[in-house]
C-alpha cells in the first residue's frame, strides 16, 4: 500500500480530524511536523501542498489533498473495507450528506469562534471578547436544540451507526468541553449522551495522546 503522510500540527484541530480517521480505519501513517511558530506554513515547499498556507496536507502516493473533511471523506472512501465503516451502511446516502453541511456550516462557525475566544487567547496572552463569547453560545445552543431533536430519534447524526459526520465534531468539542461551553452541552439529555460516546472512542483516544506528548 502507497504511504500515508499528514503535514500538520498534532494540536491543530483540522488535522486532528484526519488524525482520527486514520486510526478509526487502523491506517499506518507518517507525521510530518509542519513549524507552524516560524510560519513554515506560508512558504514554500508546504505551499505545493496546500496553497491556501493551512494545515493539514495530505499525501496518499501521488495523490496531494488539503481541506480536512476533504481528506477524510476521501480516507473513508479509498479504504472503505478497513476499520470502522464510517457511514450508514444499506441506507440512503441523503442524511449523510444534508448532517455533513450541518456540522460545517452550522456548528463548526460558532464553536470554532467559542474556541478562539475562550482557549486560544488566553493561551496567546490576549483577553477575551465577551459579546463576542456571548453572541456565539446563543448560535450554539440554537444548533445544540436542532441536535437534541435529532439524537432523541438517532443514535448518531447521520444514523444510528459512527460516521465521518459525528468524527468531524470531535475536535472541536474536545476543546468546548474544557471551557464554561461545556453547560450547553450537559443541559440536553441526548447531546450529553452523544458527547460522551463519541469522545470516549479509542481512535480519539490514540489522538489526544499525540497531542499531550
Amino acid at each position: 500500500m502507497a504511504a500515508i503522510k499528514v503535514h500538520g500540527s498534532v494540536l491543530s484541530t483540522a488535522a486532528q480530524r484526519v488524525f482520527a480517521c486514520l486510526y478509526e480505519k487502523e491506517l499506518e501513517f507518517e507525521l510530518v511536523p509542519v513549524d507552524m511558530g516560524s510560519g513554515e506554513h506560508k512558504k514554500e515547499p508546504y505551499l505545493s501542498l496546500n496553497p491556501f498556507g493551512q494545515v493539514p496536507a495530505f499525501e496518499h502516493g501521488d495523490q496531494k489533498l488539503f481541506e480536512s473533511r476533504a481528506i477524510t471523506q476521501y480516507i473513508a472512501h479509498e479504504f472503505a473495507n478497513k476499520g470502522t465503516k464510517l457511514d450508514c451502511p444499506g441506507q440512503p446516502i441523503a442524511p449523510l450528506l444534508v448532517w455533513k453541511e450541518v456540522e460545517a456550516h452550522q456548528f463548526d462557525p460558532p464553536a470554532s469562534k467559542l474556541n478562539w475566544e475562550l482557549v486560544f487567547k488566553p493561551m496567546f496572552g490576549t483577553s477575551t471578547d465577551t459579546a463576542a463569547v456571548e453572541e456565539n453560545e446563543a448560535k450554539l445552543a440554537k444548533v445544540l436544540d436542532v441536535y437534541e431533536a435529532r439524537l432523541s430519534q438517532s443514535k448518531y447524526l447521520a444514523c444510528n451507526c459512527f460516521t465521518l459526520i459525528d468524527l468531524h465534531h470531535l475536535p472541536s468539542l474536545n476543546l468546548l468541553m474544557k471551557t464554561p461551553v461545556k453547560k450547553l452541552f450537559d443541559a440536553r439529555p441526548h447531546v450529553s449522551a452523544w458527547v460522551a460516546d463519541i469522545t470516549s472512542r479509542p481512535a480519539w483516544t490514540k489522538v489526544l495522546a499525540m497531542a499531550n506528548k
